[in-house]
């Protein structure tokens, strides 16, 4: 005959307990009652309905969102072991939400507890955006409204920029890996400086595919740094928390990932005046020295240094006036530079840039498109949309419809 001794019974039981999956992963709804805290801030209480009660434990690093009371009815998400001390069966909670919250935000706080306790959403991994994006990727269905808005924005505030979308759907059961395989091929990519995450606004449900672990994983694996523009400013996801920053929508994330060009050419222009002031000031400065100096030597025999000072002030003026002259020069250059980088003023000349749709690659050779592309020509003033029936490549005459 087998004896035990009651502290195997007790770790035997709590084993079975913890090695259950169900048990790992309950949630519970009932009635708080013998409520009290712990003097190290750990709260104990026992849930209860008509059939039965447990205790539970909620240990003060778990944070509650609420505060407890007895006689609340609420919802709470824990594991069921047993504390062998004691010999007490238990919950160790580490959720609770008054009962009636809906399915899909028990699972979003659930989540959000998750990731925030691994450090996911921690301040100091967020890297900073590039202040000069060459190539900024996008990630949102082709034929949204955001998808419009972040290109139009972009294109408006710094033209020097490339936008590449990343098409996928952002809504549904196939949209949380398309999301994925999305940043994944933009990864991928050379020359991409940055990735916005978007999606017009909507229900909870709707943005669900924002709030998949999988989705949130993949933004904080990411190697370029990602701007989530989801839903509207009082609309929170999972990938807002992740990304590197948090925009309020999708037009707000645009404006983010930019420089606007009016504000550069406007500090280009403080600049210059400020190297002319201070350059005049100084010369001044340095006049008033030599004539303080001058002042100061009674000698009757200085005149010619008297004429030297003036001399050497002269040329001193002259080469500083060059200067000046030159810096106006280059910073004249620079902004005409900025100006004819524009694209629209190339496009204003009767030219146009064509994309290869959907993906956005430019087009530069008859090659690179083939009969039955679909093509997106931009023009000044807009995008015309086409399909080639015939190139020079196919020892046919070049047509589009």
């Amino acid at each position: 005959m087998q004896i035990y001794t009651v502290g195997q019974v007790t770790t035997y039981a709590r084993d079975l307990l913890d090695s259950n999956e169900r048990l790992s992963d309950l949630w519970i709804k009932g009635e708080i009652s013998n409520l009290y805290r712990s003097q190290a801030g750990h709260l104990y209480f026992t849930i209860k309905d008509a059939e039965g009660q447990l205790k539970c434990v909620l240990f003060k690093s778990e944070k509650p969102a609420l505060t407890l009371e007895n006689g609340m009815a609420v919802i709470v998400h824990g594991r069921l072991s047993i504390y062998e001390l004691r010999g007490d069966l238990q919950v160790y909670v580490d959720l609770v939400q008054p009962e009636g919250v809906g399915v899909l935000h028990l699972a979003f706080e659930q989540l959000k507890n998750k990731l925030e306790k691994e450090g996911l959403f921690d301040k100091a991994r967020k890297r900073p955006l590039p202040s000069f994006p060459k190539r900024i990727g996008v990630v949102t269905s082709p034929t949204s409204a955001a998808y419009r808005d972040i290109e139009n924005i972009i294109s408006r505030r710094y033209p020097l920029t490339t936008v590449i979308l990343a098409p996928t759907l952002v809504q549904g059961d196939e949209a949380a890996p398309g999301i994925v395989r999305a940043i994944g091929e933009l990864s991928d990519m050379e020359g991409i400086d940055l990735i916005i995450v978007a999606r017009g606004g909507g229900s909870l449900e709707d943005l669900w595919a924002f709030n998949e672990e999988v989705v949130a994983r993949t933004i904080y694996a990411s190697r370029i740094p990602i701007i989530s523009g989801v839903g509207h400013e009082t609309d929170f996801t999972i990938a807002d928390y992740v990304a590197d920053m948090r925009a309020p929508t999708p037009s707000a994330a645009a404006e983010i990932a930019v420089p606007d060009r009016s504000e550069l050419k406007k500090r280009i222009q403080f600049l210059r005046h400020a190297i002319e002031s201070a350059t005049t000031e100084g010369l001044e400065q340095r006049h008033d020295k030599l004539q303080y100096a001058f002042g100061k030597i009674k000698a009757p025999d200085l005149s010619r240094h008297r004429q030297r000072i003036d001399d050497i002030f002269r040329t001193t003026s002259r080469q500083a006036a060059g200067a000046i002259t030159l810096m106006r020069s280059q910073l004249n250059s620079y902004s005409s530079q900025l100006s004819s980088l524009n694209p629209l003023g190339t496009l204003r000349r009767g030219y146009a840039i064509i994309q290869k749709a959907p993906a956005g690659k430019i087009i530069t050779r008859t090659n690179d498109v083939r009969t039955g592309d679909r093509i997106v020509m931009q023009l000044s003033d807009g995008h015309i949309k086409g399909k080639v029936t015939g190139n020079n490549s196919d020892g046919q005459q070049g047509t589009l419809i």
